[in-house]
């Protein structure tokens, strides 16, 4: 970066928040993608005036700017791919402005851990259900950028169902608020709704206004035994017919529960097809007793074997490791993983998975599936064994492109949680029009008409 540049901003944010050394250089050059990306600096700003300064200098300078929550994303969306300045938001801004008992809401900064906000709305009794798997460490500032979701979204929803008003500075330096904290609120666009899950490439957040409910009472948790994913899927979209609303609904297929058992030996039964597990919640028991004896009922109807209900915390804790830690144990498959979470219409979950099984045989590679089926999303891990080997790396990639046709095709996305960045952007052409891809560049214009937040993530 020019010496003016980086004096500029050590003047504003001091030496100890303007970084611009080869270590901090490298500590942010990367996320969960495992892609390297070097910024030119990374800033560390204090409060909201800081970040108005910054864009304000950066976009008469033409300076890019990348913000960064935990750096937690599969897409690289945090990634300075095209240099620029990383502005990270964990060292300040990640504080829990309020918890408003009253009207059942809580303001927060976008470096606010999002198990940290759960665990403080849970203390006077509410809840604030999105839970991504990162919980522990991915920030609410991402999670928004992402529109990110989790194993509870079944029954409660995502980020976006739970964003009320935002605020935000935009690429001139401009700070504007986006919603209100009231329930209903019809005047004007819906600005808030644009910003969610926009990747940073629109305006930077700097407070979130976030819906709380109240905390239920009660949750029950179960787990159905299936001798293929076929039953196991027929299962999923049954249940909701029949009156559930589940809570999360997750299932690991054959690949992933015999990973689970070599890593970790708990007793998983190897010669499964599927596994669901399940859990319910609500502030009347006997309400869950009759919602679990309906979800055996569907189980069994589409061919469980067994159906096994947690007495305790403890047996639940059990029936949940096996989901908790698939990820890391479809590692035993190979040493890259390809991993997707493409969403699907309920119904189409069977035909989904079946033509994954006969992608995996045309390109002679293994695809572990997993995910949050109560709500359609399945990641997809395409195992490539040695990474080394750029034939075994292209055959892995042509089998993601045609994951992604097969999830179009079946009235699906390319994306229920994780984004797009620069990992799927050259694959947005397959979901979108020439037109509907020249109206996201139309807004993102209007948003940042010099390109200088996040530019050329999303395929824009």
């Amino acid at each position: 970066m020019h010496e003016k540049h980086a004096k500029f901003f050590a003047n504003l944010l001091g030496a100890d928040n303007a970084y611009f050394d080869d270590a901090h250089r490298i500590a942010y050059c990367y996320d969960a993608t495992r892609k390297r990306h070097l910024p030119d600096g990374v800033l560390f700003p204090r409060d909201e005036s800081d970040i108005s300064e910054i864009l304000k200098y950066c976009n008469e300078n033409k300076i890019i700017i990348v913000p960064r929550g935990a750096g937690s994303g599969f897409t690289g969306g945090a990634l300075a791919h095209e240099g620029g300045v990383v502005l990270a938001f964990e060292k300040h801004m990640n504080k829990i402005l309020e918890i408003d008992m009253q009207n059942m809401v809580a303001v927060v900064q976008p470096g606010c851990i999002n198990i940290n906000l759960q665990r403080e709305a849970e203390k006077p009794g509410l809840f604030y259900p999105p839970d991504p798997a990162s919980q522990e460490y991915s920030t609410l500032g991402g999670n928004v950028s992402e529109n990110a979701g989790g194993m509870r979204a079944a029954k409660y929803g995502i980020t976006k169902d739970y964003v009320m008003a935002l605020r935000a500075v935009l690429p001139n330096g401009e700070v504007i608020r986006a919603g209100k904290r009231t329930i209903k609120d019809v005047a004007g666009y819906n600005i808030a709704g644009i910003l969610i899950a926009s990747e940073g490439t629109l305006a930077v957040i700097t407070e979130i206004t976030l819906k709380l409910i109240a905390k239920p009472k009660f949750r029950k948790t179960a787990m159905g035994i299936f001798p293929s994913v076929n039953a196991a899927m027929n299962a999923v979209y049954k249940t909701m017919a029949a009156g559930v609303t589940p809570v999360a609904m997750e299932f690991l297929d054959a690949l992933c529960i015999r990973a689970v058992e070599t890593k970790f030996n708990k007793g998983l039964p190897q010669d499964a097809g599927a596994l669901l597990i399940t859990d319910v919640d609500g502030d009347v028991l006997d309400g869950l007793e009759q919602d679990l004896a309906t979800i055996e009922r569907v189980f069994r109807e589409n061919g469980a074997s067994e159906f096994r209900r947690a007495k305790d915390e403890s047996e639940r804790n059990d029936i949940w490791f096996a989901r908790r830690n698939c990820s890391q144990a479809i590692n035993i498959y190979g040493n890259l993983k390809l991993n997707e979470d493409i969403t699907v219409p309920r119904s189409k979950l069977p035909e989904l998975l079946e033509r994954i099984g006969g992608i995996a045989e045309k390109y002679g590679v293994q695809v572990p599936c997993f995910g949050h089926t109560g709500d359609g999303n399945v990641h997809t891990n395409v195992m490539v064994v040695d990474r080394a080997d750029p034939a075994q790396v292209e055959s892995g990639h042509k089998a993601i492109e045609e994951i992604f046709k097969i999830a179009v095709e079946l009235g699906g996305t390319l994306s229920g949680e994780h984004g797009i960045g620069i990992s799927k952007a050259e694959f947005m052409p397959l979901a979108f029009t020439d037109a509907e891809m020249e109206l996201f560049r139309s807004i993102k214009k209007a948003f940042d008409p010099n390109n200088i937040l996040n530019p050329f993530k999303m395929g824009l």
